[in-house]
Parts: C-alpha cells; structure tokens; sequence
C-alpha cells in the first residue's frame, strides 16, 4: 500500500514569480507581526514613550516658526499663521523621512529572519509603513490643536487629506526599497541616508511656503517629489490659503510613480541573492 500524502510538487520555471503578489496577501499577518514589533520597539524603555510622536514635531515647529517666519521674516500663505504653515509641511515630511529611513535599514535588520524563512522580502520595508502612520495620526492631533489655538477651522478640503497620505506613502516606500536592497549589498551606504534626509529637509519646502520659489523655477523644483506632497497637505489644511501649483503637482505624480517602479524593480531583482549576501 501506498502511504505518501497525494500532493504533487510541481516544478515549473516563473512559478514562485506569478505567486509572488499573491504571496504578499497569504503572508499579511507576519506584515502586521513586523509592524508590532517596530512599534514596541520604537518606544520600548523610554521615558515618555509615545508622547514623543508629540515632542518632536511640536519641537521642531516652534524652531522652525522663530527662524523662518520671526527672524527670516518669510511670508506665509494667505492668512495662515506660520506655525500652521509649518506644521502642515512638517507632518508629511516625517511621515516620509520616517518610512525610507526605517525602510530602507529594515532588510539589514532583519538579517537573521531573511537567511532562514521563505516569505516575499517585499514585506520587510513596506512594515515601517505602520509605525509612520502611528506616528503621523499622534502628530495630526498637534495640527488641530494649533489650528483650534488660532481659531482656525479645517474646509472641505481636508476630505482629501487621506489622498494625499497615500502618497507621502508611495514617495517614501519606492526609495526604501531600492536603498534596503542597495545597504544589503554596500553596508557602508547606511550611513548615507542621515545626511540625505538631512539635506532632504532644507530642499524641501517644511519651514517655508513654495511659493516663494520664483516663478520660472517652480516646475523644476518640483522635480522633488515632497514638494507636490507637501504642496497637497497644506492645500488639504488650508484650503483656498495655499492653491496648488498643478503643473507641478502632475511632475511629482509623474517623479513619485518612477521612483516607486525603480524600488520595486531593483528589490525584485536582488531581493533572491539576500540569504546569500546577508
């Protein structure tokens, strides 16, 4: 009698390549189990734990409000007061900066998991995802509260607001994950990405308004994609205060979607060699 199980291994060539976006849903709930553990380690023995979702932004807007709008004499837009103008700046750009930078260290440290179990590497950096969207949601009650301090209300524009998180999101994940797969092969380049969301800060438009650009320059700049990001936040907050640039808006549409087809393809064509690399 025959007692093997009747399942067949089926060897064909492709095969785990068609399987693999199916395998992204299959495998979901290690995404969430990554998530977690990012998030309790985050705000694991420290002090004021999640307040700090809190201190930073709060920090960094008062910083940012004294040199730019007291000292630097920058102008706003429309009526907004300035803090408002940054916080609407700062938001999406520390929910980007958090992402890549958490993203983009993520396969490296997970190094021990990736050597040993088979599960869509595709998972590792898209988990960061979670605990920037943490952070962001604490941060946002920070922008009402400054709003509700200057008597300002949110207009139907901030029904959109959800359209323009989504694609902070797809800026931050497509550059993760071409430096997460590009660190598993030069460690050395994690010791880039500081310096270039340092430099991504001041090129961006957080601590002043983007018009202030000329107008000549302003499609240009928009070859940054964090300044249509930026651009829809505050358009979303603001309203008729902060119009947007449309022709600059499409540009970084059009930079974001390059940048995303570029991380997954360089992640998907490197990611086989990870155990063997890492």
């Amino acid at each position: 009698m025959n007692d093997w199980p009747s399942e067949r291994l089926i060897l064909e060539a492709g095969r785990a390549d068609r399987r693999y976006w199916g395998d992204l849903w299959r495998y979901r709930e290690l995404f969430f189990i990554l998530a977690w553990r990012d998030v309790a380690l985050r705000y694991k023995q420290t002090v004021i734990g999640l307040a700090w979702a809190f201190v930073r932004p709060f920090m960094t807007m008062v910083v940012f409000t004294v040199i730019f709008g007291h000292i630097a004499k920058l102008p706003t837009e429309g009526t907004a007061p300035y803090a408002v103008l940054v916080l609407a700046g700062l938001l999406p750009w520390t929910l980007v900066s958090s992402i890549f930078s958490d993203g983009a260290n993520s396969v490296l440290g997970n190094s021990q998991l990736v050597s040993k179990v088979y599960f869509p590497r595709l998972i590792i950096p898209l988990a960061p995802v979670i605990v920037g969207l943490i952070d962001f949601v604490v941060s946002l009650v920070i922008l009402f509260g400054v709003m509700a301090w200057y008597g300002m209300a949110p207009g139907w524009h901030i029904l959109l607001l959800p359209v323009f998180i989504a694609l902070a999101v797809l800026v931050a994940i497509g550059p993760a994950m071409w430096a997460a797969a590009t660190i598993v092969k030069y460690r050395d380049f994690r010791f880039v990405i500081p310096f270039v969301i340092q430099i991504g800060l001041y090129v961006s438009p957080v601590g002043f308004s983007a018009k202030i650009v000329p107008p000549g320059w302003q499609l240009l700049y928009s070859l940054n994609p964090m300044v249509g990001v930026i651009d829809g936040f505050r358009w979303a907050i603001l309203g008729g205060e902060s119009p947007l640039f449309l022709p600059g808006f499409a540009l970084s549409l059009v930079v974001t979607a390059g940048m995303l087809w570029l991380g997954i393809r360089t992640f998907r064509h490197t990611e086989r060699g990870f155990a063997d690399v890492i």
